[in-house]
C-alpha cells in the first residue's frame, strides 16, 4: 500500500502508547490505540490507518505461530519439573562458595533452552532464597544474579523475542541464537561481578519466607535436559547438513519426546495447555506490535533517525542497538521491543549495507538494555519472584540496565564496527 505517514504522527502515536501502557492499559491495547493515532495525526485516513496495520499484523502472523508452537516445550519443561531439576542440579554442583555464579548460570541455562526469562527466575527463585539465607546473601544480590543471567540466556535462546527477529531479517533462529553466545558470556561475566559487590546490600533474606520443599517427583537430570537438547539438535541441522527444520516443528517434537522420556506422556494434553497458556498472551501482544510497525513502517521515521544518527557522526549500524534500546524501553519487553525494532527498521539497515543476522544480533542485544522497566510484566514478576518491595525493585534497574548494555556494546563490537572496518 501506497501511503506514508509523517515522523511526527509515527512519533506521536508512539508515544500514545507508551503512556497508555504506563496507565495498566492491556499493551496490545495500548499499541493497536497508537497505531490508530499515528496514523491519523501522521495524514493516513481512518481506512488507510487501519489498512497499514492489518497489513502489519500479517506480517509479524509467521512469528506468532511458531511462539505459539514453541508453547510446548516451554510448557512441557515448567510442568513437568524439568526446569526446576535442572536449576536445583546446577545450584547445588556449585555449592555455596560460588552461589551467585550458580543462580546466574541456572537462570541463563533455563532461558537459553526455551523457558521466558521471567519464569526462569520465578522458578530458580525458591533455591535462591535457600541459598541466600545459608550464605548470608542479600535479596539484592541474588535478584541481579538471577535477572542478568536471564538476560544472557535470552538471548542465545529459542524464545519469542529470537524467534520475532530471525523471522523478520530471514535468518535461521540457530544463527540468532549462536550471534548471542559471546555478548551472553560477557554479560553473565558483568552479572556475577555486580552481584559480588552488592551481596550484602538491601534486605536480608528471613527464615519465615523460605518454602517447606514438597514432594513432588521431580525427573533425572537426564530426561529432564533431552527436550531441549532434542529441540536445538533438530534446529542445527540447517546450518550443519542444510537440512531445514522449522522451529514450528524442532521445538514442539522437542518437548513431546522429553515429555516421554520423562515418563509423563500421560500429563501431555495437561503440559500442552498450560504451555499455550504462557504463550498466548505474548502472542496477542505481538499483534498488537505488528499493528503499530505497520504504521511506522510506512512512516519517515527510520529515514529521520538514519538523520539524526549522521548529523551525531554515528555509523548507519548504529541504528540496530539504538532501535532495540528504544523500542524495549517503550515496551518493557525484549520480546515486543525486537518485534518492533526488527519490523520497523529491518529493511532500512538491511538497505545499509549491514548483513542480515548482524542487524538481528544487534537489535537482539539492544533489546535488553531497558526492557525491564517498571511499566512491564518483568518487573513485577522478578519482584515478587524474591518478595521484595517496589522501592528497593527500582534501584535495581541500573544494574539490570548495565548488563544489558554490555551485551549490546559487545554484539555491536562484534556485528557493528569489527565488520564495518573489515
Amino acid at each position: 500500500m501506497d501511503i506514508e505517514v509523517s515522523a511526527l504522527g509515527a512519533i506521536i502515536g508512539l508515544l500514545v502508547a507508551i503512556v497508555m501502557i504506563l496507565k495498566k492499559v492491556p499493551p496490545v491495547y495500548g499499541l493497536v490505540a497508537g497505531g490508530i493515532v499515528g496514523g491519523l495525526i501522521g495524514g493516513a485516513n481512518l481506512v488507510e490507518t487501519v489498512s497499514l496495520m492489518i497489513d502489519g499484523a500479517q506480517g509479524i502472523m509467521p512469528a506468532v505461530l511458531r511462539i505459539l508452537a514453541a508453547g510446548v516445550l516451554a510448557g512441557v519443561l515448567i510442568e513437568s519439573g524439568a526446569a526446576s531439576k535442572l536449576a536445583q542440579t546446577i545450584v547445588y554442583k556449585f555449592g555455596q562458595t560460588k552461589a551467585l555464579l550458580a543462580l546466574a548460570i541456572a537462570t541463563m541455562l533455563l532461558t537459553a533452552v526455551g523457558v521466558f526469562v521471567d519464569v526462569a527466575v520465578i522458578t530458580v527463585a525458591p533455591i535462591a532464597l535457600v541459598i541466600a539465607l545459608e550464605a548470608k546473601l542479600s535479596r539484592f544480590a541474588i535478584l541481579i544474579a538471577m535477572i542478568g543471567g536471564g538476560k544472557a540466556g535470552n538471548i542465545m535462546s529459542p524464545n519469542p523475542n529470537t524467534i520475532a527477529v530471525s523471522d523478520a531479517f530471514d535468518v535461521s533462529l540457530t544463527s540468532v541464537m549462536a550471534a548471542g553466545i559471546i555478548p551472553a558470556i560477557i554479560g553473565l561475566i558483568v552479572t556475577y561481578i555486580l552481584a559480588k559487590r552488592v551481596s550484602s546490600k538491601g534486605t536480608a533474606i528471613q527464615l519465615s519466607e523460605i518454602e517447606q520443599s514438597t514432594a513432588e517427583s521431580l525427573p533425572s537430570i537426564y530426561t529432564a535436559a533431552l527436550a531441549p537438547i532434542v529441540a536445538i539438535l533438530l534446529l542445527v541441522l540447517r546450518p550443519l547438513f542444510n537440512i531445514n527444520v522449522d522451529p514450528m516443528i524442532a521445538l514442539p517434537v522437542g518437548g513431546l519426546v522429553g515429555v516421554v522420556a520423562m515418563g509423563k506422556w500421560r500429563s501431555t494434553n495437561e503440559y500442552i495447555k498450560s504451555g499455550l497458556a504462557k504463550m498466548a498472551p505474548v502472542a496477542i501482544l505481538l499483534i498488537g506490535t505488528g499493528a503499530v510497525a505497520g504504521i511506522i513502517t510506512n512512516s519517515r521515521l527510520d529515514t529521520a533517525l538514519v538523520g539524526i544518527l549522521e548529523n551525531l557522526g554515528l555509523p548507519a549500524f548504529a541504528l540496530a542497538p539504538i532501535s532495540g534500546v528504544f523500542m524495549s524501553a517503550a515496551t518493557a519487553s525484549t520480546t515486543a521491543g525486537s518485534a518492533v525494532a526488527s519490523s520497523v527498521f529491518g529493511n532500512t539497515i538491511l538497505e545499509s549495507g549491514v548483513a542480515g543476522l548482524a542487524g538481528a544480533a544487534m537489535i537482539h542485544a539492544g533489546a535488553t538494555v531497558l526492557d525491564h522497566m517498571p511499566h512491564g510484566s518483568f518487573f513485577h514478576a522478578t519482584a515478587g519472584s524474591v518478595g521484595m518491595q517496589i522501592e528497593e525493585r527500582l534501584k535495581l534497574i541500573p544494574y539490570e540496565s548495565l548488563v544489558g548494555i554490555t551485551m549490546a556494546v559487545v554484539s555491536t563490537l562484534i556485528y557493528g564496527v569489527f565488520q564495518w572496518f573489515l
